[in-house]
C-alpha cells in the first residue's frame, strides 16, 4: 500500500495493552477526539500490526505485559524508528519511570488514568513532533526512483528491494519526518545514539551508506542534501 501524499491523513495511534477494557476506553476516547485507532494486546502483535500496516503517528504503550514487555517493544520499534511514545502503566516505581522517560518515551501516564488527561497529552507530543503523514502506509511511494517500508527496513530503488540496518532506517525516518527542513547534527546524535558518546564522523558514515543505497548518483545526492556546519536535510517532489 502507498501513502497518498497529497490528501491530509488521519492522525493514527496504536494502543498496546494486555487490558482489554484499557484498550476500550483509550480507543472510545481518541477516537472521539478524532484519531484513528488501532489496539494490540501484546508487543509482538502490535509489530505485526506495524510490519503490515505502517508507522503510526504515536503508540501508548503498557509496560506489564505478557511476552514482550512494554520496554522490549519500545527499545525494538526504536530501533528503526523515532516514533512517539506514551508509557501507560501501574507501575510508581520510580526508577522504571525514570528509564521510560530517559530511553524511550515522550510522556508517561500512570494507573489509573483520566481518559481525557490521556487524549491531552496525545495532542501535546504530537503538536511538539509535527507532521509526518508518509509514516501512515507500510510502503511509502516518495517518487518513481524510490519507495520506503521503515518498519521491514528496507527500500525499494528503481524497483530493486535494498535492504536497510536499523540505524540506517532511524536516520532515514528522522530526516523523513521533518522533510523539507533542515536537521541539526546534534539532534540527529542523540535521536539515533541517545544512551551513546557518539561523534559526527559516525553520522557522516551512515549517511554515506544511505546516499549508496537510495541516490541515483552518491556523489551528486538529490534527496539527502549535507546543510554544511549545520545537519542535513532531506528533499522528495511532494515536499
Amino acid at each position: 500500500m502507498a501513502a497518498n501524499l497529497d490528501t491530509p491523513l488521519q492522525q493514527r495511534v496504536l494502543a498496546v495493552d494486555d487490558d482489554g477494557a484499557i484498550r476500550d476506553v483509550v480507543r472510545l476516547y481518541l477516537e472521539n477526539a478524532g484519531f484513528y485507532v488501532w489496539t494490540a494486546a501484546g508487543g509482538a502483535e502490535a509489530l505485526a500490526m506495524i510490519r503490515e500496516r505502517g508507522l503510526p503517528h504515536l503508540a501508548i504503550v503498557d509496560l506489564d505485559m505478557p511476552g514482550m514487555t512494554g520496554f522490549e517493544f519500545c527499545h525494538t520499534v526504536l530501533g528503526f524508528s523515532d516514533l512517539p511514545m506514551i508509557i501507560l502503566t501501574a507501575t510508581q516505581d520510580e526508577d522504571v519511570v525514570v528509564e521510560g522517560i530517559q530511553q524511550y518515551a515522550e510522556d508517561y501516564v500512570t494507573k489509573p488514568f483520566s481518559p481525557r488527561e490521556l487524549v491531552a497529552r496525545t495532542q501535546r507530543v504530537l503538536r511538539r513532533i509535527g507532521d509526518f503523514k508518509y509514516t501512515l502506509a507500510a510502503e511509502i511511494n516518495v517518487d518513481e526512483h524510490l519507495a520506503v517500508d521503515f518498519a521491514n527496513q528496507r527500500a525499494r530503488v528503481d524497483g530493486n528491494v535494498v535492504e536497510l540496518t536499523p540505524t540506517e532506517s532511524k536516520l532515514l525516518y528522522l530526516l523523513m519526518r521533518n522533510g523539507g527542513s533542515t536537521v541539526l547534527t546534534d539532534f540527529l546524535l542523540r535521536r539515533l545514539w541517545p544512551q551513546q558518546d557518539v561523534f559526527e564522523d559516525a553520522l557522516r558514515v551512515h549517511i554515506r551508506h544511505l546516499r549508496q543505497k537510495i541516490e541515483r548518483d552518491p556523489s551528486s545526492p538529490t534527496y539527502l542534501l549535507t546543510e554544511r556546519g549545520m545537519g542535513y536535510r532531506f528533499i522528495a517532489p511532494y515536499l
